[in-house]
């Protein structure tokens, strides 16, 4: 071996057990052009998207380190928007599964994203209490609107007009303008922080839910429908709304608020319906046709209501006047009665049933299929979805449970992970089962339910496992036929531990009695049949002072170290069961340990964070290692090394090298405490576990792994997250007010105003030589051969100027602001010059104009004030505005071409060409499917006549 040890690199190869994580919300998605069949949910840093029927994963959208913590569907179902914990949006194609699109903006966890109606914009909100507008087409952020002073918990667009509502966990109901970017009212009704917010009928409605059992209701009225002339004054201040409850106190901080020129719309309370929930609400939200509403608390229960529509209120007030009229008739009043009937609050929204589910609600998704059949999907807290669905028809709708799917992972977190002896099977135990997985297709085999799990091991032969368990029992399961085969009282207390003797005739335990117990494994005659059965017989008892935390035999069986609750490891011979060694030097108790395959040393991790490596043959402490920034919670060595792997609960996975004492490498993905790992007995793999639910699989690779490449890679990562970090700087012309730019400054926007900065120097270059090469051609009188830039030879012989324009283009639309606001004044010249040129060819106009303007506002003072500039901005001032205007005519021509293909077309079919086409075909074809699977009718009619 030369100086540099070489390692072998340990990369992510799967991600299981985990069915959808409780941070993001789950979003019925259209796969294969159904609707309410496919579910997407975050699943860590990935979104897995199940078929709900099968209870089968059809898709993974893979992140990249981030957890998901936000979905939205586009309107046209072909795209999800995905927001992350570190502010970044992907929009994924649920056709290929890739990312299409990100967008940076925000600086803190995306909390909400929503579309627009046609999906042409998407609106973000987040932890960071901005909320920023994006262009989903062009690629790029609109603009950023700041006013929440806390997390921003819904947004939501007005369909009719250029009107967004965003709520907070500042108790504020914002209303913003987007034509003119600022916020024109402020709802201050609310005492305590707005979690969920809904607009219904017709978005003349919005309700919002808080931290009490109320959903507040309030009437909206846009101010162009409330300017009658012939309307008296005393009317126009009136609220609109029947039965509104005018002596609630919020609503005079409301009269107060809103100032007597009212701008766009006028928002006055109408009342309240009562949750049966008494704490928060967590989610609220309506189906996308705005007629069912439903919310849930920190608990099981779904509410769901109805909102009838204008007709359907029509209706019942016909009914009541009638019913009003004969009650007149009777008592002979009716002048009186006429004027008063008026639909109560609660006769509009009314309570449709509650879903009860088998556990804690994290979120939900709902669509309602024209059959008037809802379906729901809830992402629940303990790694299940469930799905329900509810005949809105029905005299009385009750929720049906269609489907759940829970087979891919376990209810609780997993406390205790084997390897079997052919590296192929993996045991996960957990608070309710043990799974055992096929580490190859990482398909669940075997489901056993157990007590609560904290250790367990295979049996040599790999047909049976033994679990430890919280109750300080020993649970024997026979993997065949996935039963539990005995159960013995081992241990007054937990069983914290399990280690397999090296001769594979028994093993030990040690648990919270102050107790270490040797086993032997035995056939017993079964009574049940003719054969034997695996047994375990208790043969020897260690007593102690203090609980048993870990226990682990030296590979050659002389001796077994114990963990004390008191800090220290005490090592034992075997045989007698004397007292060897004390390691002591720990300041917290040493949670786990191992010993090398030589029975050289053994490697301590503790609750102080630190790893300790001992010589074993005179107790001595080699070095003491800082190892994680939380306890250290499982330590294993790779077979046959002296390469060690620990777990700790800073959500890290480390290997290190206990001869060298260096630290090789950290596995990075879990995003919460690391509770357990297990090595396979070749080395091969590493499975691990965490309070994230979910299970990762490491794989050795072949590739060499370079200590310092390492190191130099980690520096960098920090300098790139310092980056991120960083106050963004103030662009000249904007005051600090409720708009700003919508991106920000990251590692990929510096980079590419590198390379713009780059591009003009190589510009500036050529055009020095090619000015020398012409002196010199003049001075020798003919001419001379011009040497080609190898750069510009590589993209096949452009001019200096092309090759400008070619490295702007390849600026992402996205990063484009940013990347200019970082570039230096002394490159604006030579590029506002080269966009003249590039106008005048009438190359990129939407680009460069874009750019241009945004130059032209952020250095507007250097420009105008520039002598040099001022034939160049003139220029560029014809040129653009012909040039624009050629665009802009082009585009007329081909809408009014667009326009006449389409009045064509239809008045050949005499059909509204454009909205029924899919409709008549869906028509068709169900009649076709009709006459052949009666079965398949109401899959077929309920799920897709809306794709269209």
């Amino acid at each position: 071996m030369g100086l540099t040890r070489q390692y072998l690199r340990y990369a992510p190869a799967a991600l299981f057990g985990l069915v959808g994580s409780a941070r993001g919300n789950p979003a019925f998605v259209t796969l294969r052009g159904e609707r309410g069949r496919c579910v997407a949910v975050p699943a860590c840093e990935h979104v897995f998207v199940w078929d709900a029927r099968k209870g089968e994963k059809v898709l993974i959208l893979k992140g990249s380190k981030h957890e998901v913590s936000c979905l939205r569907p586009s309107p046209d179902g072909l795209h999800l928007a995905v927001g992350y914990e570190d502010g970044s949006i992907r929009i994924f194609s649920l056709l290929s599964g890739e990312a299409s699109v990100a967008f940076n903006g925000h600086k803190a966890a995306v909390t909400v994203l929503q579309y627009d109606q046609l999906g042409g914009r998407l609106v973000s909100g987040s932890k960071d209490t901005d909320v920023i507008v994006w262009d989903v087409i062009n690629e790029s952020g609109l603009y950023r609107l700041k006013g929440h002073k806390d997390a921003v918990t819904q947004v939501l667009f007005l369909k009719e007009k250029n009107l967004l509502v965003t709520s907070g966990k500042d108790t504020l109901v914002k209303w913003w303008d987007l034509d003119t970017q600022h916020c024109f009212k402020t709802l201050v009704g609310h005492r305590t922080e707005v979690w969920g917010m809904a607009l219904v009928s017709e978005e003349k409605r919005l309700i919002t839910g808080t931290a009490d059992s109320e959903l507040r209701v309030w009437d909206i009225t846009y101010i162009q429908e409330l300017e009658d002339p012939d309307e008296p004054e005393s009317k126009k201040s009136k609220g609109s709304s029947p039965g509104a409850e005018k002596d609630n106190e919020e609503d005079e901080t409301l009269e107060l608020d809103e100032s007597p020129e009212e701008r766009l719309l006028k928002c006055s309370k109408a009342g309240s319906i009562m949750r049966e929930g008494r704490d928060r609400v967590v989610t609220l939200a309506t189906d996308r046709m705005g007629k069912i509403l439903a919310c849930h608390g920190t608990d099981a229960v779904l509410e769901v209501f109805s909102v009838l529509s204008e007709e359907e209120i029509k209706k019942k007030l016909d009914k009541k006047m009638k019913k009003a009229k004969k009650k007149a008739k009777k008592k002979s009043e009716e002048d009186e009665h006429k004027g008063n009937v008026e639909l109560s609050l609660q006769e509009e929204i009314q309570r449709v049933t509650n879903i009860r589910a088998s556990a804690k609600i994290k979120s939900f998704d709902m669509i309602l299929s024209p059959k008037e059949e809802l379906k729901i999907v809830l992402l629940l807290q303990n790694n299940i979805i469930e799905l329900y669905t509810l005949n809105l028809s029905a005299q009385v709708p009750q929720a049906v449970r269609a489907s759940r799917i829970t087979i891919g992972g376990h209810r609780s977190d997993v406390r205790t992970l084997a390897f079997s002896s052919d590296n192929i099977a993996v045991l996960s135990g957990a608070a309710e089962s043990v799974k055992i997985w096929n580490r190859s297709t990482l398909q669940c085999i075997r489901t056993m339910d157990c007590e609560y799990a904290l250790c367990s091991l295979f049996v040599p032969g790999d047909r049976q496992v033994i679990v430890g368990t919280k109750t300080g029992k020993l649970q024997l399961y026979d993997l065949a036929s996935g039963t539990l085969m005995e159960t013995l009282n081992a241990h007054n207390g937990a069983v914290w531990s399990i280690a397999l003797s090296p001769d594979q005739r028994g093993f030990v335990t040690g648990g919270a009695d102050k107790c270490v117990k040797f086993w032997d494994f035995e056939l017993v005659k079964d009574e049940s049949s003719i054969q034997k059965r695996l047994s375990m017989k208790q043969v020897r008892i260690l007593q102690l002072d203090e609980d048993v935390l870990c226990v682990r035999y030296s590979p050659n069986q002389k001796l077994l170290a114990v963990s004390l609750l008191d800090c220290t490891v005490k090592v034992f011979y075997t045989d007698t069961l004397k007292f060897f060694l004390s390691l002591y030097g720990h300041k917290l108790p040493v949670l786990c340990m191992d010993i090398s395959y030589d029975g050289a040393l053994i490697a301590t991790g503790s609750a102080d964070r630190n790893v300790k490596i001992w010589g074993l043959d005179f107790g001595d402490c080699h070095r003491s290692l800082f190892a994680h920034d939380d306890s250290v919670m499982y330590l294993q060595f790779v077979a046959k090394s002296h390469l060690f792997f620990t777990a700790g609960k800073d959500n890290k996975i480390k290997q290190w090298d206990a001869d060298k004492f260096e630290h090789i490498q950290t596995l990075e993905g879990h995003h919460q405490e690391v509770w357990c790992l297990a090595l396979s007995p070749n080395g091969d793999y590493v499975v691990s576990a965490s309070h994230d639910k979910s299970l990762r699989l490491w794989e050795r690779t072949r590739e060499p792994l370079i200590l310092e490449e390492e190191r130099e890679m980690q520096r960098e990562a920090e300098y790139e997250e310092s980056v991120a970090k960083e106050e963004q700087p103030v662009v000249a012309g904007e005051t600090q007010g409720e708009t700003g730019l919508a991106g920000k400054k990251t590692i990929e926007t510096i980079k590419a105003a590198e390379r713009i900065m780059e591009a003009i120097e190589l510009y500036r270059e050529e055009m020095a030589k090619l000015k020398e090469h012409k002196a010199i051609c003049k001075a020798a009188g003919k001419e001379v051969p011009f040497p080609a830039n190898p750069i510009l030879r590589a993209y096949g012989n452009i001019t200096p100027s092309e090759y400008v324009l070619e490295v702007f283009k390849k600026v992402k639309s996205s990063e484009l602001e940013e990347s200019l606001l970082v570039l230096p004044f002394s490159y604006v010249p030579d590029l506002l010059r080269l966009f003249n040129e590039y106008i005048q060819l009438g190359a990129e106009i939407e680009l460069l104009c874009r750019a241009l303007l945004f130059l032209l506002k952020i250095h507007f003072g250097q420009i105008t004030g520039n002598q040099m500039l001022v034939t160049v901005i003139e220029n560029l001032k014809k040129t653009t505005i012909s040039r624009v205007s050629e665009a802009r005519d082009v585009l007329g021509f081909n809408m009014a071409g667009l326009q006449y293909l389409k009045r064509e077309i239809e008045a050949k079919d005499e059909v509204m060409f454009f909205a029924d086409a899919t409709d008549r075909f869906e028509e068709k074809k169900r009649k076709r499917k009709k006459k052949e699977k009666m079965i398949l009718a109401p899959c077929l009619a309920g799920d897709s006549v809306n794709t269209g």
